[in-house]
């Protein structure tokens, strides 16, 4: 890829981020969540092609339809409604999630729009019930820093994921409805990116700007398209370009496929295409255009507050850089830091704090204890899962006990233990204690089997003789006296 001149090639591209927001569904109230047991039931349907407000139709939705598809969708009883079903209006939407789009909005440096349309995408490839997708733009005309630069943030979006495809027939399409109306957020920059690494660090900086807020987690939960044009001409949208690791391979594989396309003088289509695992890529459909959005006309104007937005603004999230920093005041090393990042654990480790101001305890409790003793004691994946929010919602009680000395610090596995065996909270804290005195003939014994180790080598000795029936300051102190003797 060294010969690639970027300039030259007046190379030209921009990013558009879809991530899914932590709340119940975007227009009801239906939970957020994928299930992975037998739907209750199934409709199938047809959808029809429609035109846009200007009167003409979209090219992408006219090439869906001329599969002549029919759709299957699944559903259930209790986790999804008439609105996913399209036999329902839309309800208002989600307060939550308008909450989140704003934080990561303002988070971004974008204007708030205070009165704002509430529009329908042309969507007929089966993935909505009522052959469109919801959208708002909320905000826009943002930017972030970049090492290569100011980036442009031109648009933020709240609108609904799409259904979930179960299985791809040729003329009928199974979708489940379980993901239908969770809330995304779609972020859309301007094309300022000068190279591929620009493009990378782009994604990465809005990335950590996401995971500051109140965004779902895992595989499917967020999607990145990368808008790619040379000298010009037509411009080709890459969809799936999650995988950080070919990034960069992948957009300069398709600017070799462009270059050599101009070379020939053969244009470059206005299409979607799919990023392939080898970085290289096949068409999927035309390229959308404007001819797919018309009004909302089940809801009103959507109106944001002045006083809506600034109540977000004195609540906004830290970054991860910034809770790092934070993070290094309370003394905690490297290591720990990173796992309480990556899992993120900040908001619960602050809260734990306030309880038991003791910052490494706290950390290894809530991440060291509690993921070993729930794989200790999980036969399967979903065993530990379940064991580990078992002793997660014991946290505070069990650091609260070390607080009130009714438990030492070496007490807290043991406790744990407890907990994960079936034993309730009143009675795993009941930690049996040895008599002082005897522990001081013990410890004498001790040391006269084995004369002239150091103090920390005792203190080995007696800790495992005791076994959580006394705390290491105890023991320390008890070492200390008899060795005056």
């Amino acid at each position: 890829m060294a010969e690639i001149n970027y300039e030259k090639l007046k190379f030209k591209s921009g990013l558009e981020i879809h991530q899914q927001l932590d709340s119940s569904k975007l227009f009801c109230n239906c939970p957020s969540i994928l299930r992975g047991d037998e739907p209750d039931f199934e409709i199938k349907r047809k959808l029809q092609l429609v035109a846009g407000e200007f009167g003409e139709v979209d090219i992408a939705a006219k090439h869906e339809s001329g599969k002549n598809k029919e759709f299957i969708y699944q559903s259930y009883k209790n986790s999804t409604c008439l609105v996913e079903l399209d036999e329902e209006p839309p309800h208002f939407i989600n307060q939550e999630a308008l909450k989140i789009g704003i934080q990561i909005a303002i988070l971004m440096n974008m204007k708030i729009i205070p009165i704002t349309q509430i529009m329908r995408k042309t969507v007929i490839d089966g993935s909505n019930t009522s052959g469109f997708q919801r959208t708002v733009m909320v905000a826009r005309d943002g930017f972030i820093e970049t090492s290569f630069g100011k980036v442009r943030i031109d648009f933020l979006y709240l609108e609904e994921d799409s259904a979930r495809i179960i299985k791809k027939e040729n003329n009928c399409d199974i979708y489940r409805l379980d993901r239908l109306g969770i809330p995304l957020v779609e972020i859309v920059t301007a094309p300022d990116f000068k190279t591929p690494e620009h493009a990378k660090e782009t994604a990465l900086k809005i990335g950590e700007i996401l995971r500051s807020c109140k965004v779902r987690r895992g595989i499917g939960t967020i999607r990145q398209d990368v808008n790619i044009s040379i000298r010009e001409e037509n411009r080709v949208e890459m969809k799936g370009m999650q995988d950080m690791d070919i990034f960069i391979s992948a957009i300069n594989n398709e600017i070799l496929r462009q270059k050599e396309l101009s070379d020939m003088k053969e244009p470059t289509l206005m299409e979607v295409r799919n990023v392939l695992d080898d970085g290289n890529s096949e068409f999927m459909r035309p390229l959308p255009g404007k001819s797919r959005m018309y009004p909302e006309t089940d809801l009103p104007l959507l109106k944001i507050s002045r006083e809506f937005i600034d109540d977000i603004k004195k609540n906004l999230p830290k970054l991860k850089s910034e809770n790092r920093e934070d993070l290094k005041k309370h003394g905690l090393n490297e290591e720990m830091i990173k796992l309480i990042l990556n899992e993120d654990k900040i908001e619960e480790f602050k809260n734990l704090l306030r309880i038991l101001n003791q910052p490494q305890l706290v950390a290894k409790s809530m991440l060291i204890y509690q993921n070993e003793i729930a794989k200790k004691f999980g036969k399967t994946e979903e065993d530990i899962k379940r064991i580990s929010e078992i002793i997660n919602n014991s946290l505070e009680y069990i650091l609260m006990a070390v607080k009130q000395n009714q438990i030492s610090e070496n007490d807290i596995k043991e406790v744990m233990e407890r907990i994960a065996k079936g034993i309730s909270m009143t009675e795993a804290i009941k930690i049996e204690k040895a008599d002082l005195s005897f522990m001081e003939e013990r410890v004498l014994d001790l040391i006269n089997s084995k004369p002239g180790l150091s103090e920390n080598a005792y203190m080995g000795l007696v800790m495992k003789e005791f076994k959580g029936k006394i705390s290491g300051n105890e023991a320390m102190e008890i070492i200390k006296k008899v060795m005056r003797k």
